[in-house]
C-alpha cells in the first residue's frame, strides 16, 4: 500500500520534473529567438549591401519587449554619422495610424462618432458632387474610399505655401476616379482632412494632441512632427535621392507641414517600437489605458476590400485578402492577419508590420528611397514564423527589379530610333509668355529670360525651371531644384481656333504626382 507521504513524494517529483522541463523549454526557446535575431542580423546588413541602402535602423518587439534593435549604415553618404537603434528618421505615411488613433480617442470619449458626417466639421471641405460632400464620413476619410485615384490633388502640399484649409478647399475641383465608396484611390488629402478634425473636435492642432495623447505618455521624447523640429537635434538622418546610375545623393528635408496628419512624423526605430507595443497591446501601454479595445478592432477591420491581383497570388500563395481599415492595410501571411502600412518621403521610406495573435511587431526605417523594406519585413517574418525553405525575398526582389529593367531596356533598343528634329518653336517665345490659371492649383507665370522661357509655379516657390524647345510647342522643363521625387517633365502649349496659346500642361511620367490634373488655362499675356 502506498501511504500519503509516498504521494507526496512523488507529487513533488513530477513537480519539479515539470519545472525543469519548463526551464530547458525556455532556455532552448531563448537559445532558438538568439540564433534567428543572429541570423536576421546578417540578413540585415547583406540586404543593406545589396540593395545600396546608405542607412536603415530595425526594431522588433515581440510579447511586449523589444527583442531587437540596431542600426545599419551611415546616416548621411557624405558626411557619415553611424546609424543606431535611436537614429531619427522620416516614417511619411506611417503617422497616419497617429491621426487614426487620435480620432479613436474623440470617439472613446463620445465627442464623435466614426460615421459622423465629416461637414458637421468641416463645413468647408465640399468634393466633387453634392451627394459625397453631404454623405462624406470621418470613416472615409481613413480608407481610402471617397473615389480619388491614387494621390489625388498631392501637388496641392508639394512644397506649396498652402495651408491644410487652402489645400481642402481646392480639393472641390477633383474629378473622381470610380464611384463613392466603389473602389481604392489612395488619398492623403483625406488625411490632411482627418487632422483638421482632430483639431475643430479637441481644439488643439493635430501635432499638439499627438504630442499630448501619444509621444508623452509612450516616452517618445526624441520624436517630432515637423521638420523645423529637427533643428539642432543630433543622431537624425539625412533622405537620400537616386541618380540615374541608382547611386545614392545626399538631399535636405522640405517643411510640408502642411501634409503632416497624413505623413508629418520623425522618430525612431527604438521610439516607434513603442507605439507598437501599444497597438499589439490593444490601446494599453504599460497598463495605461490610451484608446480602447473596441477602437483597436474597428481600426482593424477591413473597411475597404482590395482585390488580390493574379501576380500577387502567384508570389504569395498563401495571401487571401487584403484590405484598408483605418490608417492601416490589412492582409493574410502564412495563415496570420497581418497590419502593416508604408511610409514614403523624399528621401526616406519605412514600413510597420504588425501580427497581433503572435505579439509580434516590426518597424524598418531607411534613409533612401528603395523599396528594401518589403522583402526585408517578409523574410523576418517567415524566420519568427519558422517559415521551412523560407524564400530569400531581398534577392526575390532584386532579381525581379534586374528583370524589369532588362526588358525595359530591350524595349528602348527595339522602338523605332527618333529622327532628329529641326523643328522650331512655332511662334515667338513671347507669345507662350503669360499667367496661367488651373482651377485647383492655382497660377503659373512663363516668362522669358535671357532668351529662355522660364516656368515658375505660384504656390510653390521652389518648383519651375527654365524649358529647352523639344518639338513643335512641346519644351524639355529642367527643374531648378534637384528634388528627389520630380522625373522629367515636359511642358506642352496648346493653341485656340486663332492659333493663339490659350492653354498649358505638364506632361510627367512621375509615380507619386499626377501632373495631368493641372489643367491651365491661359488667363494673362506678358507683362512687357
Amino acid at each position: 500500500m502506498i501511504n500519503k507521504n509516498t504521494i507526496l513524494t512523488f507529487r513533488s517529483f513530477f513537480l519539479l520534473l515539470a519545472a525543469l522541463l519548463l526551464q530547458q523549454g525556455a532556455i532552448a526557446q531563448q537559445t532558438n529567438t538568439a540564433a534567428t535575431l543572429s541570423k536576421l542580423d546578417a540578413y540585415y546588413q547583406k540586404a543593406l549591401k545589396d540593395w545600396n541602402v546608405p542607412g536603415m535602423s530595425i526594431a522588433i518587439v515581440k510579447n511586449d519587449s523589444v527583442i531587437f534593435s540596431k542600426g545599419y549604415g551611415v546616416q548621411n553618404i557624405k558626411t557619415g554619422g553611424t546609424v543606431d537603434g535611436n537614429t531619427i528618421f522620416g516614417i511619411a505615411s506611417n503617422s497616419k495610424a497617429y491621426t487614426a488613433a487620435a480620432l479613436a480617442i474623440l470617439v472613446d470619449e463620445g465627442k464623435i462618432k466614426w460615421n459622423d458626417p465629416v461637414k458637421k466639421y468641416l463645413p468647408y471641405l465640399q468634393l466633387y458632387s453634392p451627394y459625397v460632400t453631404e454623405n462624406l464620413t470621418i470613416e472615409d476619410l481613413l480608407s481610402h474610399r471617397v473615389g480619388f485615384t491614387t494621390y489625388a490633388g498631392d501637388l496641392l502640399w508639394y512644397n506649396t505655401t498652402y495651408s491644410r484649409r487652402q489645400i481642402l478647399e481646392r480639393a472641390r475641383y477633383l474629378q473622381p476616379a470610380y464611384g463613392f465608396r466603389d473602389g481604392y484611390g489612395y488619398s492623403n488629402l483625406m488625411f490632411i482632412a482627418a487632422g483638421e478634425v482632430v483639431e475643430a473636435v479637441s481644439g488643439k492642432p493635430w501635432e499638439a494632441f499627438v504630442k499630448e495623447r501619444f509621444f508623452a505618455p509612450l516616452g517618445m521624447s526624441r520624436s517630432y512632427t515637423s521638420v523645423t523640429e529637427l533643428a539642432g537635434k543630433d543622431n537624425v538622418a539625412s533622405p537620400h535621392g537616386y541618380d540615374e546610375k541608382r547611386n545614392p545623393y545626399a538631399t535636405t528635408f522640405m517643411p510640408w507641414d502642411n501634409w503632416n496628419p497624413a505623413a508629418g512624423i520623425f522618430t525612431s526605430a527604438n521610439q516607434q517600437a513603442q507605439w507598437l507595443r501599444l497597438q499589439l497591446n490593444r490601446g494599453t501601454y504599460k497598463g495605461k489605458r490610451i484608446f480602447s479595445e473596441n477602437a483597436s478592432r474597428y481600426m482593424w477591420t477591413a473597411h475597404n476590400p482590395l482585390p488580390i491581383s493574379k501576380q500577387a497570388e502567384e508570389i504569395t500563395p498563401s495571401t487571401h485578402f487584403s484590405a484598408a481599415g483605418l490608417g492601416w492595410m490589412m492582409t493574410d501571411y502564412q495563415g496570420r492577419k497581418v497590419v502593416n502600412h508604408s511610409g514614403g518621403h523624399e528621401g526616406m521610406n519605412s514600413r510597420t508590420v504588425l501580427v497581433p495573435e503572435e505579439g509580434l511587431g516590426i518597424v524598418i526605417l531607411t534613409n533612401s528611397m528603395s523599396s528594401i523594406m518589403a522583402p526585408i519585413a517578409n523574410y523576418t517574418l517567415d524566420q519568427l514564423f519558422g517559415v521551412q525553405n523560407g524564400r530569400d525575398w531581398s534577392q526575390f526582389a532584386l532579381d525581379n527589379a534586374a528583370k524589369a529593367r532588362k526588358a525595359q531596356q530591350e524595349a528602348l533598343a527595339k522602338a523605332p530610333k527618333e529622327k532628329v528634329r529641326k523643328s522650331k518653336p512655332s511662334m515667338a517665345l513671347e507669345d507662350y509668355a503669360g499667367t496661367y490659371n488651373s482651377p485647383l492649383y492655382g497660377d503659373a507665370t512663363i516668362v522669358v529670360q535671357n532668351g529662355k522661357l522660364v516656368l515658375q509655379m505660384v504656390p510653390a516657390p521652389s518648383l519651375g525651371g527654365t524649358l529647352a524647345h523639344w518639338q513643335h510647342d512641346i519644351f524639355d522643363l529642367d527643374w531648378k531644384n534637384d528634388f528627389a521625387l520630380l522625373t522629367p517633365t515636359r511642358v506642352r502649349f496648346l493653341m485656340d481656333a486663332n492659333g493663339k496659346v490659350a492653354q498649358m500642361r505638364l506632361d510627367s511620367d512621375n509615380p507619386d504626382f499626377n501632373f495631368e490634373e493641372l489643367e491651365f488655362t491661359k488667363v494673362k499675356p506678358a507683362v512687357l
